[in-house]
């Protein structure tokens, strides 16, 4: 695919085959990440563990995430998508596969940050190579489809199976059953998927620029810093509820097991819809418009549920309410707001800095803090962490530069770049 093609000349085909396939691989991602979530109030008892164990834990797969991610995403710019995206898929689903190993918590902190390496490596690289593959005016539309994939597998079926698999096996064994999953839809993606020019990818950009650039050169669009202190506020809000909130609904709310797996799908149907529909919307409106949405409705969701008692169907409506805009502002904010703004051969870069930076403050640093608090004051004030983290997001939303072509009269095809 030349830079300058026209509409009609798309490869739809490759196109479709490879978000599909990006797709099911950010899915694996999901459930190696969060399938340990409904987990951990057997494995508390098993492994003798606190709730800053449960904090450390994420904690540890949240930093080597972004560790990996801030590194990675520049591989990927240099020497192609396929030299990472690949074996990053294999040794994540193998890594998963061993969480059922860890004897102590020091044994399950060290293999899921090894994990999450692995997967900070796929996810800018897999964001990337899903707006490659995919239109302009397709953009927000494909990256939501490839992301809402993570909740749709890891938030939503794999709290329901899970919980419901612990009736019939031990834990230990309940990780063992993800690894075969992940090598068949590696293989796949291996016989599919290309690399991309910088030729080939600036019709992508608002820039247009296919040259050569160095890596901290990203540092000079406003989009990516501000896309830094997002991120953090987002992830800060998911990951503090998703490691505490089973035990906040089971510990504090009182609810059974089954209620609370019930309750926690919530998150992967609200996950699915806002990375659907959202950036859907900000193809046709605007990045900026479905941003400033989306931290408003989050804050108000998050205010309800924080207020609702041990009414399942209510805090379900709630939590699916509060993550639908999360998951909108994390999708948009990894992918078309920070990769629209940068040269061609930064775009992976970009998206991984932001990834990295949002998970080793939002997602590493904050879930420690929510343990500390959970333990020395009550798990019932993890809530107010969100809220805080969301009125700082309200005014990054409010700082963005709008990067969608629909928006800012971009020819329908780009230039072919020197």
């Amino acid at each position: 695919m030349e830079c300058g093609k026209k509409s009609s000349d798309w490869d739809t085909s490759y196109e479709w085959k490879i978000v599909v396939l990006l797709s099911l691989g950010f899915g694996l991602v999901g459930v190696d990440r969060f399938m340990i979530m409904p987990l951990f109030p057997v494995m508390m008892r098993d492994l003798k563990l606190d709730y800053q164990d449960l904090g450390h834990i994420t904690a540890a797969l949240s930093v080597a995430w972004g560790l990996s991610a801030l590194f990675t995403g520049n591989l990927s710019d240099r020497f192609g998508h396929r030299k990472v995206i690949i074996p990053a898929m294999l040794i994540f689903s193998l890594l998963a596969c061993a969480s059922g190993l860890a004897w102590s918590v020091g044994s399950l902190m060290l293999i899921r940050a090894l994990m999450g390496l692995a997967e900070g490596a796929y996810t800018p690289s897999s964001i990337t190579a899903t707006l490659d593959a995919s239109e302009r005016h397709r953009h927000g539309r494909n990256v939501g489809i490839q992301q809402a994939a993570l909740p749709l597998f890891g938030l939503g079926i794999a709290p329901i199976v899970v919980t419901q698999l612990l009736r019939f096996m031990p834990w230990h064994w309940i990780f063992a059953m993800v690894a075969v999953p992940g090598i068949i839809v590696s293989f796949l993606t291996w016989k599919v998927l290309r690399n991309t020019s910088g030729a080939q990818a600036a019709i992508h950009t608002q820039t247009h620029d296919a040259s050569n650039h160095r890596w901290f050169d990203v540092l000079r669009y406003r989009n990516v810093l501000l896309c830094f202190v997002g991120m953090l506020c987002w992830l800060t809000c998911l990951i503090v509820l998703s490691a505490l909130l089973p035990n906040y609904l089971t510990d504090y709310l009182h609810l059974s097991l089954q209620q609370m797996g019930f309750v926690l799908s919530a998150t992967g149907v609200g996950g699915t819809l806002g990375g659907l529909v959202m950036p859907s919307l900000s193809d046709r409106i605007g990045r900026k418009p479905v941003m400033i949405i989306s931290v408003v409705g989050a804050f108000v969701s998050l205010w309800v549920f924080s207020r609702t008692g041990a009414e399942p169907v209510p805090l379900f409506a709630g939590l699916l309410a509060t993550i639908f805009f999360v998951f909108a502002m994390i999708t948009l904010t990894v992918g078309p707001i920070s990769a629209e703004a940068v040269p061609a051969k930064l775009m992976t870069t970009a998206s991984g800095l932001v990834i990295g930076v949002g998970e080793v403050f939002g997602g590493g640093v904050a879930p420690s803090v929510a343990g500390y608090v959970a333990k020395h004051f009550g798990i019932q004030y993890i809530m107010q962490l969100g809220m805080g983290a969301l009125v700082v997001g309200l005014l990054v939303a409010l700082s963005l530069k709008e990067t969608a072509p629909t928006r800012i009269g971009q020819p329908e095809t780009a230039p072919v770049a020197p």
